[in-house]
């Protein structure tokens, strides 16, 4: 910030020296006197001269009057121009003024409405954070420079849970839910939030946000996995048995949770006893296991010609996938340089940012490809996008240019 108020010092005196700079150079040393008692004595002087001369003979009546009309408009000439200089003494405090007050209500101005903060946050993601506390401090000054982006509340909310933190988690994802709309997914995380900041216990809050979430989405695997959780833990086994199984049918087969998931599965079935697993499996037949298709599509990104000369080498470029209908959070990310542009790049489920939010779990996304000179992947200086479309149906490359402003 140190060259931001240098500058801003810089501009400020510039514009001081407009205003002050004709006043330096019209001040004059001098003195002042009482110039209107001098010239009225020279006025009745001069009267009086002249009457002496009417007086006499030398003057007429005609030049008498004259001479005394004379007489009179010079002191009315030079009584008004001591009016002038002493209005021009008024003149010079207006700017002298003006140059004081204009700078301290220019401050208080953009102390109200300028964007400092905003300012300083994009200097610190342009370069990379040393420790996840460093990370999560960041985020929290991204929320509140921008209140509104959904996207910044769900990187904090899952950040949070990263640190073990479902305290802080719980009211970021309930603003996540105002914000992008009460998504399956959000809500299942949510839910998971409040079971783990609740000590483990489950509540009616959290059977609400379970119930909805997977009454939007039958497949929602976060409630799927926590109703599986709890059922083990209050030793309903049947139960967990079959939320897990609905699980591990969800996933991808090249999913590494589903290991840990099936694991859980054997040790559900031995607690619950050879006769208990019979019955369990004719009261409830497990779910087949259909691995769900790695859907994939390739992006090709460039950059306009025209946008050449204002960008640099080393800004980022996030390609992303994001939902017709859905979560605003990407579904999948790449991250490349203008550097390495031209470029062909591949999103898949591979890609995704959480388990949660895969591009094979739906119809229609649309694309992007977005230049941040300060590494920010939620907003940027330029930007590409695509129509509507279907990953499944995409045999060949999407086309995207980088040629738009990218306008929040």
């Amino acid at each position: 910030m140190i060259d931001f108020w240098i500058a801003a010092g810089v501009l400020l005196l510039a514009a001081l020296a407009f205003l002050l700079l004709p006043l330096l150079r019209g001040r004059k040393a001098q003195t002042e006197e009482d110039r209107t008692a001098l010239n009225v004595a020279l006025y009745e002087e001069r009267l009086a001269e002249l009457a002496s001369q009417h007086a006499a003979g030398t003057l007429d009546d005609d030049q008498f009057a004259v001479a005394r009309d004379d007489a009179a408009r010079e002191l009315l000439d030079d009584t008004a121009a001591g009016e002038t200089r002493r209005a021009g003494r008024l003149g010079r405090a207006i700017p002298l003024a003006a140059a004081i007050l204009v700078p301290l209500v220019g401050y208080g101005f953009y102390m109200h409405w300028g964007a400092s903060d905003k300012l300083q946050l994009a200097r610190e993601f342009s370069e990379q954070p040393k420790t996840m506390a460093e990370m999560t401090a960041r985020l929290e000054r991204a929320v509140e420079a921008q209140p509104d982006s959904a996207e910044a509340w769900y990187f904090l909310a899952r950040t949070y849970m990263s640190q073990e933190r479902p305290d802080d988690a719980v009211p970021a994802y309930a603003r996540v839910a105002e914000l992008a709309g009460r998504q399956p997914d959000i809500l299942g995380q949510w839910a998971q939030a409040l079971y783990f900041a609740n000590d483990r216990q489950w509540s009616e809050q959290i059977e609400r946000l379970t119930t909805e979430a997977l009454q939007a989405d039958p497949h929602e695997v976060t409630s799927l996995g926590l109703l599986g959780i709890a059922a083990f833990e209050q030793e309903r086994f049947a139960d967990a048995i079959r939320y897990w199984e609905r699980l591990v049918a969800t996933l991808p087969a090249e999913d590494p949770s589903r290991e840990a998931i099936q694991g859980g599965i054997e040790r559900a079935r031995e607690e619950m006893g050879d006769a208990g697993r019979a019955g369990e499996e004719q009261a409830q037949p497990a779910t087949a296991e259909v691995p769900a298709a790695d859907t994939g599509v390739t992006v090709s990104v460039r950059l306009d010609d025209a946008l050449s000369q204002q960008v640099q080498p080393d800004d980022a470029v996030f390609v992303f996938a994001r939902a017709v209908s859905g979560p605003p959070m990407p579904l999948a990310v790449k991250r490349l340089t203008v550097a390495d542009l031209p470029a062909t790049v591949t999103l898949g489920d591979a890609d995704a940012m959480t388990p949660q939010l895969r591009l094979s779990n739906f119809d229609q996304v649309r694309l992007f490809a977005r230049i941040s000179r300060d590494g920010n992947a939620t907003r940027g200086e330029w930007k590409g996008d695509s129509q509507p479309l279907s990953p499944s149906q995409q045999d060949e490359a999407v086309q995207l240019t980088i040629d738009q402003p990218d306008t929040p």
